[in-house]
């Protein structure tokens, strides 16, 4: 039963049942219904979701949606524990809410909705000290749970990379000395980031049509525990970071192009407020969660991105002949690093391994450091970093090796090796609201 909550009229409106009119979801069928719509619990959640930042200022990725919504949260302070009752209380209003028909993108919605509340109803747990483990965790904000692995698993590789990389000393220390000549020098990363994010683009709109005052906007920032970030603003336009704490190896300038730009997340962002927002009016993608199912679909089409941008060899060729030479690289060892960098590649899933030990109390943090140093083979310094963006986004970072890993399964299930069909599949995805359950 849907309940009006007196502490929460001004924020979320009124939660009474609507008076019987035909649902805009339900055009066609003649119905008509006193549930609530799902425009209207979508715009519930979005205030809900606005609300609940004092508590949890990651929680809210990106917000273009109307303004005063979001004045009207900041000056607005709900306690916890009734922005959890209200939440609750949406979960039984979309239950009941009106628009189910048979139209898939429907279906799609209302699942994306469900699990949004989901992931904000767990976060919001988790800011009263609730810890669930590492595995629940992942399934209740990203609707995903990643495989395990143990040191054995990636032993194959540590044999490929001693092979790649012979000589004395360990072979942390051979691979670090040996990606210290592939480093971009600081005063050429603007020429070479601009360099590739071009390609990345030019690439991109060979198959996917944008609006043509799309863009964005890079800055090289300093002390954070990830290594790019895009801030969708709204509008078509985006601001990427690009942190510059550690070295930045030549192969990064396309892996943060193509995953922060094209056609990675500015796409997807871009893709998500034309075609949901713009044109279909679901205001709840004006709000990008990012500890939620929207989450795992962004980030893993991100990093598939990077394939569907450059399939092949033709990565390796762009970067040989116009990245290295912008760097100012010796690129005569270049396909030496190409194999090193194929092989530390498979060993992506060791960050869910360290995390999920570490979250769930079985390795302390220096232990996880360990952990990294010894099965990823990084650098202190890197490994660091990264249990640090472990401790600040906890279970998100299954979203880029799991996400990536689904994306890959749904556009080969769909298109197989139809490069035109495999786009058109991408795009789709990117359009839609997917969620991770969808993918499997």
């Amino acid at each position: 039963m849907w309940r009006k909550r007196a502490v929460f009229p001004a924020l979320l409106l009124a939660f009474v049942a609507c008076e019987p009119a035909t649902d805009s979801d339900d055009a066609g069928t003649g119905a008509t219904t006193s549930a609530m719509s799902l425009d209207e619990v979508a715009e519930h959640y979005v205030k809900l979701a606005l609300a609940f930042r004092p508590y949890d200022a990651d929680y809210v990725d990106a917000y273009f949606g109307p303004a005063e919504w979001a004045s009207e949260a900041e000056a607005t302070a709900t306690p916890l524990a009734d922005l959890r009752a209200a939440a609750h209380d949406l979960v039984d209003a979309l239950r009941t809410s009106a628009g189910r028909g048979t139209d898939d993108m429907i279906r799609l919605r209302r699942s994306s909705l469900e699990k949004r509340l989901t992931s904000v109803l767990t976060r919001m747990e988790m800011a009263e000290g609730r810890r669930l483990p590492f595995d629940d965790e992942s399934a209740a904000l990203f609707d995903a749970v990643a495989p395990d692995h143990d040191a054995a698993y990636f032993q194959s590789v540590h044999e490929r990379l001693e092979a790649l990389v012979p000589g004395e000393g360990s072979l942390n220390e051979r691979l670090d000395a040996f990606r210290q000549q592939f480093e971009i020098p600081k005063d050429r990363l603007a020429a070479v980031f601009d360099a590739a994010v071009a390609e990345c683009r030019r690439r991109t709109l060979e198959h996917i049509a944008l609006p043509a005052d799309e863009s964005f906007t890079i800055e090289f920032v300093t002390d954070q525990s990830w290594s790019g970030y895009n801030w969708y603003k709204g509008n078509r336009f985006s601001l990427i970071q690009i942190n510059t704490d550690l070295p930045i190896p030549i192969s990064r300038a396309v892996d943060l192009g193509c995953h922060e730009g094209y056609p990675g997340h500015h796409t997807f962002n871009v893709l998500t407020e034309e075609r949901l927002v713009n044109e279909r009016g679901w205001i709840e993608f004006t709000l990008h969660p990012l500890f939620g199912p929207q989450s795992l679909i962004s980030e893993g089409s991100a990093n598939y991105g990077i394939e569907m941008a450059f399939p092949d060899d033709e990565r390796r060729n762009f970067e040989e002949t116009v990245l290295f030479p912008i760097a100012g690289l010796d690129a005569s060892q270049a396909d030496l690093y190409y194999d090193v960098f194929e092989a530390l590649e498979d060993l992506s899933y060791v960050d869910n391994e360290a995390a999920r030990d570490y979250l769930n109390g079985t390795l302390t943090r220096e232990e996880a450091v360990e952990w990294l140093m010894s099965t990823a083979v990084s650098p202190r310094r890197r490994a660091e970093q990264r249990v640090r963006f472990i401790e600040t986004y906890r279970s998100y970072v299954i979203n880029y090796n799991l996400g990536r890993d689904l994306v890959a399964a749904f556009i080969t299930a769909r298109a197989g090796d139809d490069r035109d069909r495999q786009w058109a599949e991408f795009e789709r995805l990117l359009s839609e609201p997917f969620t991770p359950s969808d993918l499997q």
